[in-house]
């Protein structure tokens, strides 16, 4: 009998550490630079790791961009003249609150420290703590042959600059009707002051931003338009949707370019915390650079014979976020009789393994026709033969990356040209011609 049950919803230390372990057992996520002790803010992804993470990627790509006309993909440079940072405040308004104890001189972000009686003391040694000062996280580096202020620049901290330079590019070269967008997918790099909890606060991450651009008069049907869009995506990709939060983040607490806001908090292990935002950033950063490029970035409507800056609206969600978000949505585990079974209960659209092909036995005469299975069915899905150890342990190892189906050939499949399918979340068994495979999977998974 098959028994679920929620692991250690009590104990959220113990079940970040389960998801933590799987992923390094299972070949998902590493610790970066592993075998020189690694280097805090940085994670590898393993064989099933990157899989997971481009489907992620994908289905965001698909759902904003190819299945989309009003939106433009674009890819920036991750360098970029040094006076757009400038122009977005970043260069001056980029920064965290560090504390540095005296004693043992480690720093913390400030608002991570809890003040006591007006005193903030060390995690370490308990030492008083001095002032806070304010600590820019962007990444500087030279650029050229020569060291002087004129060869600095800086590894971007997100995506949306560069989107926001190549406005113009776009407009000039595709004429887009308003309402339109830019959407990047790429690496931004934030020198963390104490980047923790596995991936959920990293030095070097990747980013899925949009920057959508309307009349200054439409911005909240366009605001509200993007913000089902967006939920809607996250619950496509397996997020439960009592999970996901929508905070409304007050004046006080919101960017300086933001005239409204709103994070969407997701429950993690480590708590609800924040997983995306949504932003109406009105017509700042086309004005900025418009100042500091002395270029018009202005928008000509032909219908209206209107000339004006647009405004913008910023869905932002982080791949690293999104993957740990995916990976604690679909942890479970399972009591099967005396045992306790563990699976990632992906949707099938993100699994890293759709299908399992399992030959019962070795012997040629079974992996001849497995493989056969193989060919046809990666037409269609993303498959994986595998013949080590026996059935039943194939069967746990693929519960545990998330593989929703195994298809096994036995001898029976010689004399009655079926297989047995197995379904990861009921168990249950059915028994299939292999003629009919293709079209079986492809119902499966509505393509």
């Amino acid at each position: 009998m098959l028994e679920s049950f929620d692991m250690n919803t009590n104990d959220s230390q113990s079940r970040m550490e389960a998801i933590v372990s799987l992923c390094k057992r299972r070949g998902f996520i590493f610790q970066g630079s592993e075998i020189y002790g690694g280097l805090a803010g940085t994670f590898d992804y393993g064989p099933l790791g990157v899989a997971l993470k481009r489907n992620i990627q994908n289905s965001w790509w698909d759902h904003f961009v190819t299945n989309r006309d009003d939106i433009y993909g674009v890819d920036a440079a991750i360098l970029m003249n040094p006076k757009a940072w400038e122009a977005s405040g970043h260069v001056s308004g980029f920064s965290d609150p560090l504390i540095e104890c005296p004693k043992c001189k480690r720093r913390f972000r400030a608002d991570h420290i809890e003040i006591i009686d007006g005193v903030q003391f060390c995690p370490n040694d308990k030492e008083k703590l001095g002032t806070p000062r304010q600590f820019n996280m962007m990444f500087k580096t030279e650029i050229g042959a020569t060291e002087d202020p004129t060869s600095i620049s800086y590894l971007r901290p997100e995506t949306a600059g560069g989107m926001f330079v190549n406005f113009k590019n776009v407009v000039d070269s595709f004429h887009p009707k308003l309402p339109f967008g830019l959407a990047q997918m790429g690496k931004a790099f934030r020198n963390e002051i104490a980047p923790r909890d596995f991936i959920f606060r990293l030095r070097e991450m990747e980013q899925m931003e949009i920057e959508y651009f309307c009349h200054p008069s439409k911005w909240e049907e366009t605001f509200e338009h993007l913000r089902k869009e967006f939920k809607s995506w996250m619950i496509s990709i397996g997020l439960p949707e009592k999970m996901i939060h929508e905070v409304e983040i007050g004046e006080e607490e919101r960017a300086f370019y933001s005239k409204r806001t709103i994070d969407f908090e997701f429950d993690f292990p480590i708590g609800q915390k924040e997983l995306a935002g949504l932003v109406y950033r009105s017509d700042y950063d086309l004005k900025q650079h418009t100042e500091f490029s002395k270029t018009d970035l202005s928008y000509f409507d032909e219908e209206t014979k209107e000339r004006f800056i647009p405004h913008c609206i910023e869905p932002s969600i982080g791949v690293e976020r999104t993957v740990l978000a995916t990976l604690a949505s679909a942890y479970k585990e399972e009591k099967v009789g005396d045992e306790t079974r563990i699976v990632l209960a992906f949707v099938p659209s993100i699994a890293p393994i759709q299908i399992a092909v399992l030959p019962l036995s070795k012997k040629e005469e079974l992996s001849t026709p497995a493989q056969g299975i193989v060919k046809k069915l990666k037409k269609i899905a993303r498959v994986q033969y595998d013949e080590t150890q026996s059935i039943g342990k194939r069967y746990r190892r693929q519960d545990e990356i998330g593989t929703p189906y195994c298809v096994t050939v036995d001898f029976d499949t010689l004399n009655d040209n079926a297989v047995t399918v197995r379904d990861r979340d009921t168990m249950e068994q059915v028994r299939i011609p292999v003629a009919e495979l293709e079209q079986y999977f492809t119902d499966k998974f509505n393509i």
